[in-house]
């Protein structure tokens, strides 16, 4: 029985991790549940799966949470800060941190700290803070495992091999909903278009992100930290029909790709049963049905983040943190109307031009670098 503490239990990865929890009891256990605002949802999840802990981080709806519950062995809590505490303090195996944006870091760092293996949905943890989390990184120690689909691909490329013989790593990217639209049109973007990911069904902020081709360019800053290689030799490419999640250039000529259906219940349950492969209900590939499988290269023109992405990375420091602070911000005032689409680039564009926090990346640094950047993302 391995115990997981689930965090963003409500969120899409969260309420499909649960499935595989649901399809595994005599082999997992949610000790520990958190989510944000969805009061409802997580009440429901308490009730089914009876966890030790449940956080909800929005203390104005505490109260409907608890009332809906009723009398439960389950123990509530509230507040920002209580996530990376529990975590320390919860008696568990695994922790699965599906939470969105910086918010993740912290419990990340709280986990590897204090013992724990990670399960990594929150990419921004290694996107803003690898350096600071690189003692725990590698396939020697294994102390974080990935969940995001095109990170798992390569672990599972990567089973019985040494990086030594790697040659480089390839991400797949959709391209998303804009990956035909030309520049004029994309600059036109409404909200609407921007949510309707063709592959993926996902939360508001990552599917913009996808739309724009940040996520890429996260992904690749994941790999770097995640994988150990330089950055010269991990490279991303679209692949609308999202089948491959990643292949494996090998020195020798050879590749590995990892293939499977759009399904994140598949690298979700790879990351909690690893190194074991356990029986999946997920819908198996129809090579018959299947079509061609082609790709195309990032078109950084259109599609400028992801070029600020690989740029921050290549800075270094707390350029990847400034990357990250600036693209959360311009994209929940995108979604909340208050910028336009074209506008997201330019936002994250200034505030790496602009900000400076030297090169020795902390803790207490990034949390400062974070701060700094919001402020003036919201202002721009």
């Amino acid at each position: 029985m391995t115990r997981i503490a689930l965090l963003g239990s409500t969120g899409s990865i969260g309420t499909q991790t649960l499935e595989v929890v649901r399809r595994y009891p005599d082999r997992l256990r949610a000790v520990l549940l958190t989510g944000h605002s969805n009061w409802e949802v997580l009440a429901a999840q308490i009730l089914e799966f009876g966890p030790d802990d449940a956080v909800l981080s929005d203390p104005k709806h505490f109260d409907r949470l608890k009332e809906a519950v009723g009398s439960t062995r389950t123990r509530l809590h509230t507040g920002d800060g209580t996530i990376a505490a529990l975590v320390r303090d919860t008696d568990c195996e695994t922790v699965l941190n599906s939470l969105v944006g910086f918010a993740g870091f912290g419990p990340t760092f709280a986990a590897l700290d204090s013992g724990k293996r990670v399960a990594l949905a929150n990419k921004e943890s290694l996107v803003v803070g690898g350096a600071v989390l690189q003692p725990w990184l590698g396939l020697d120690a294994m102390r974080v495992l990935p969940v995001d689909s095109e990170h798992s691909a390569i672990l599972q490329c990567l089973v019985g091999e040494g990086l030594e013989s790697v040659e480089k790593l390839v991400v797949t990217a959709s391209g998303g909903p804009f990956r035909t639209w030309s520049a004029e049109r994309i600059a036109r973007a409404t909200t609407a278009d921007a949510l309707k990911h063709p592959n993926w069904s996902m939360g508001s902020k990552i599917t913009i992100d996808s739309s724009t081709l940040m996520n890429k360019g996260l992904e690749v800053i994941e790999a770097y930290w995640m994988f150990g290689l330089p950055l010269e030799r991990i490279e991303a490419v679209v692949h609308p029909q999202s089948i491959i999640h990643s292949f494996v250039h090998f020195r020798d000529g050879s590749v590995k790709a990892q293939l499977g259906t759009p399904d994140m219940r598949v690298p979700i349950q790879y990351a909690l049963s690893w190194p074991e492969r356990w029986e999946s209900d997920s819908p198996r590939l129809d090579w018959s049905a299947m079509g061609d499988l082609t790709f195309e290269p990032v078109d950084t023109a259109r599609f400028p983040c992801f070029r600020l992405a690989m740029e921050s990375v290549a800075a270094g420091g707390y350029a990847p943190a400034v990357l990250n602070a600036a693209n959360e911000e311009a994209v929940y005032r995108f979604l909340r109307g208050e910028i336009a689409y074209i506008r997201i680039p330019e936002v994250v564009e200034r505030c790496l031009s602009t900000l400076s926090f030297g090169s020795e990346v902390t803790v207490d640094g990034l949390w400062n670098a974070d701060g700094e950047t919001r402020r003036l993302a919201s202002s721009l």
